[in-house]
């Protein structure tokens, strides 16, 4: 279990002050779910900025002011923005994200951070920790996964790790045999609401709509619950044996294909992803790493953006953001929208396509050696070290062959 660092200004001197800084207690209120997250606020004026806590990580806003009791953070990369007034030290207002369904808005409330009551000495708590196969009830899509937890005391932290990525750093608090926890990246607002049955396992449902059990993981084979699906093999290509092509306009509107004289002969991983992907955000840091150390030995990265808006320099606008987030120097191609089938229609040597991201690693010939779904990130650190070694073996090898 990690700890805050004592680092903060408290938020409760600075509401006192009317200057909204520190870290603040938030709610998101999506339906009929109260989903709780970590906000932190620093600076003032044009230096002021504004984070969503994710476990360890920030996700800061690209822009945010504070004028008349009136805070104002944006997220270019996600297309949201937080609106909120200070009053009586409390922050109120929405959040507001433009999505594929159209402009989506949630309350928000804030107020300033107060470190949870110590347990009482030899307090005991119900045990979620550990690692868990989870089985859900949804009619399509993914309904095995696994689950792993850490507790410290009454508090717990973790992730559920889909074949299309992990779900962020979840936490919350045990209560009896209950345990809620929630997770905000700016994107997804999830809720798990947890019991520990009698017999050791899990029930429970996902944002109030998905059941679910779960069993230690070195029970699930006896308990019927089959292996989550392998990422290696749930997107795959018709004819391995095939170069891979694609031809579509950069952010420039210049046309790139693999036959450019800038990809001929090198290894390429080209990732269909897109800006309002949680767990593409999270695989861009990595890539964009291997693309520092191995370029120069004739790796090539190309980003396949598939947005929402349909609106051409809108979408172009969004993956600039999320190009400028992360700091991206290889390309990034505008490739089509999120509508239903668009992947396959756009990329036909596709057999199937199901999960955002999608790496396709493809030698220096251009066949695909190896495709990955989903990604493992920061949240889950265990897989996430496994799955960069792997990455980085898979692209010594493409890049060992002539």
């Amino acid at each position: 279990m990690r700890f805050l660092p004592l680092l903060f200004i408290p938020a409760a001197v600075c509401a006192a002050q009317q200057l909204p800084r520190g870290l603040w207690d938030a709610v998101l209120t999506v339906e009929d779910r109260q989903v709780p997250f970590k906000l932190e606020l620093q600076g003032a004026g044009a230096a002021m900025k504004g984070a969503i806590v994710d476990g360890d990580q920030r996700i800061w806003s690209t822009s945010a002011t504070f004028v008349g009791g009136a805070l104002h953070l944006r997220w270019a990369y996600f297309d949201s923005d937080l609106k909120a007034k200070l009053e009586n030290g409390a922050l109120t207002g929405a959040y507001t994200r433009r999505t594929r369904a159209g402009l989506v808005q949630r309350a928000f409330t804030a107020k300033p951070f107060a470190a949870p009551p110590a347990p009482a000495e030899g307090a005991k708590f119900a045990q979620f920790a550990g690692a868990w196969r989870i089985e859900t009830d949804a009619a399509k899509g993914v309904r095995v996964m696994d689950g792993r937890f850490r507790q410290s005391a009454d508090q717990v932290t973790g992730t559920i790790q889909r074949v299309d990525g992990d779900f962020g750093t979840l936490s919350g608090t045990v209560r009896g045999a209950r345990l809620a926890l929630s997770h905000f990246d700016g994107i997804r607002a999830t809720l798990l609401e947890v019991e520990l049955a009698p017999d050791g396992t899990l029930k429970g449902r996902i944002d109030g709509k998905t059941g679910f059990r779960a069993v230690p993981l070195d029970q699930a084979k006896a308990a019927g619950i089959p292996e989550p699906p392998d990422p290696t093999r749930y997107v795959a290509v018709k004819n391995p044996a095939e170069p891979f092509q694609f031809r579509f306009q950069d952010l420039d509107g210049q046309w790139v294909s693999l036959d450019s004289e800038r990809f001929r002969g090198k290894a390429v991983i080209a990732t269909i992803m897109g800006s309002w992907c949680p767990n593409c955000h999270d695989e861009a840091e990595f890539l964009m790493d291997l693309y520092r150390r191995y370029r120069a030995q004739g790796l090539e990265i190309i980003g396949l953006g598939f947005e929402y808006t349909g609106e051409i320099e809108r979408d172009r606008e969004l993956l600039r953001a999320f190009a400028k987030r992360h700091g991206i120097t290889y390309p990034m191609l505008l490739a089509g929208t999120t509508e239903d089938g668009e992947v396959l229609r756009k990329l036909p040597q596709l057999a199937s396509f199901a999960a955002y991201p999608a790496a396709l690693y493809l030698g220096r010939d251009h066949k695909v050696r190896a495709i990955h779904a989903g990604f493992a990130g920061p949240a889950n650190p265990e897989e996430h070290r496994k799955l960069k070694a792997e990455i980085e073996s898979l692209v010594k090898s493409m890049l060992a062959k002539p």
